[in-house]
Order: C-alpha cells, then structure tokens, then sequence
C-alpha cells in the first residue's frame, strides 16, 4: 500500500558504503500464542562519530477467528555524535498492506557522558487500517496519527554493572478505544509481534546488565497500557550474551508476558551478531 521506496533503496544501497565498521546480525522470536517473527539488521560505521543503521523482518501472528496476519517491517536511520550530545533519526515501515500498516519517523537527542547515557525521543507514526466488510457493507478505511515523547537512561554502577531505564508516552487524534472501534479491537492478539498490539497509551520500565568476564547477563521488566483494550501488560525478560568467536556473538531471551485480558504467554528470542571491519 504505502511502502517508501525511499527506504528499500537505502536498505540495499547502504552495505556498498565505505565503513570503518560494521555489524550483521539476524533475530527470531517466537512465543506461546504461535506468533513468530524474523528479522536481519545491520549497523554501518561511516568514521568515528557517524553510523547508519537498518533492518528488515517479517512477523506472523494467529488472531481470533482463525486468521492469521503476516506483517512486514523496515527501518533506516543514521546516527551522529557531537561530543558530549549526539543525535538519531529514523525512518521506518511496519504493516500488512491489506490491512494496517504505519510509516513511522523517530528523532532521537542523547547525551552520553563516561559512565552515563541520557536519551530524548520523538516519534510521528501515520497508520492507515483498511476495514473490508463480509456482510455486503461498504468497506472503510480510516486514517490517523500518534505522537510519541519519552526518556532513556543508563548508568554504570561499576565496570561490570549498568542500570537502565525507559519511558514513553503516547497521543492519538483519534478514539481508538474498543468500544469506539470494534472493527480494530477483532484484530487484538496475546502476542507482542501484533502490529496492533503496539498501538500503546504508555510503555515504561527498567533494567540491569551485569559482565561475567566476556558474557553479559541481562533482566529486564517493562508495563504498558494498550490503546485498544485498555489493558496492562507486564513483562519480564532474562537475556544472556555469549561470544561464539572472535567477532561473533549469540544472545538469548526468554520471558513471560502477563496481560489483563489474556493469560500469561512466553516467549523466546535468539539473536546473533557478527562485527567486521577495522
């Protein structure tokens, strides 16, 4: 429907670019409620204070009714630091073209000190959801926007230790509650590979990050309110990352997601990187 070819062009273009550094890497996630998704990434170090960075991935996620929606995803933003302030910008696609499908800008203003990072973001999403009647009404499409303003920051406790934590806040132009909008509210999933499930009021949590020698064990536990149902979820993730090689890493996930209106779900992520360059 509204795939920027903008962005495809510089997702394919951006590896033939002179780079001092680079990773790739590749994502799977997959969960109890039968939701799984991919996705392949890659971050492309220009010099010393410029990165541009991209991704692409598919999800699949089962919904009630016995259909299943399959969503694509893309994004392609550099990154740029001044010394000590630094900035980020975004582009991004995520959606099903015969359904719901949202173009997304992000704009991120950080300040990264020794031991500390302190990060602004702004986000702009445009959706578009396609309601196609099968009682011989007249199908609808309806347009609408979020603005997004939140805050992230880490701290080292030590050299081994890090501490973070994260908020953001999000405003519709439209009532996108359940009741005022049964057609979307059909489409609501258990699982967090949902694109409507990322229709959200609010997201915020914390985490910490300890070094065991060259491994790094995470724990992270998030909340957020759906926009939708209006309902909390609660999330906990334990990740583990391993070196593999010299210039390869393995990171796992796994997690429990507990939903006011769903029961609790699991889910499972395995990620691996690989670095290059100078």
């Amino acid at each position: 429907m509204r795939w920027p070819k903008a962005l495809l062009l510089l997702l394919i273009c951006a590896p033939s670019w002179a780079a001092e550094g680079w990773v790739l890497g590749g994502r799977v996630d997959m969960d109890s409620a039968d939701g799984v998704a991919g996705l392949v990434f890659g971050d492309l170090a220009i010099n010393d204070t410029t990165s541009v960075y991209g991704s692409f991935g598919k999800s699949s996620v089962p919904l009630p009714r016995g259909l299943d929606i399959s969503t694509a995803y893309g994004d392609i933003g550099v990154d740029h630091w001044f010394g000590p302030i630094g900035v980020r910008a975004e582009l991004a696609y995520w959606g099903d073209s015969d359904f719901l499908d949202s173009i997304d800008a992000r704009g991120a203003l950080y300040w990264r000190g020794e031991r500390a990072t302190l990060t602004l973001d702004l986000q702009y999403r445009d959706f578009e959801f396609d309601i196609l009647r099968s009682d011989f009404r007249a199908g609808r499409d309806i347009r609408f926007h979020s603005t997004g303003a939140g805050i992230k920051a880490s701290f080292g406790l030590t050299d081994a230790v890090t501490l973070s934590a994260s908020g953001i806040d999000y405003d519709y132009n439209v009532n996108l509650s359940r009741g005022a909008n049964r057609d979307i509210a059909d489409f609501l999933s258990a699982s967090r590979l949902s694109l409507v499930n990322s229709l959200i009021s609010y997201r915020v949590g914390a985490g910490i990050g300890v070094d065991i020698g060259t491994r790094r064990l995470g724990i992270d536990h998030y909340v957020w309110e759906g926009e939708v149902a209006g309902s909390k979820t609660r999330s906990s993730t334990l990740s583990f990352l391993t070196p593999v090689s010299t210039r390869t890493d393995l990171q796992f996930g796994i997690g429990i997601d507990d939903a006011d209106d769903y029961d609790a779900i699991t889910f499972f992520s395995i990620q691996l990187f690989v670095y290059g360059g100078t």
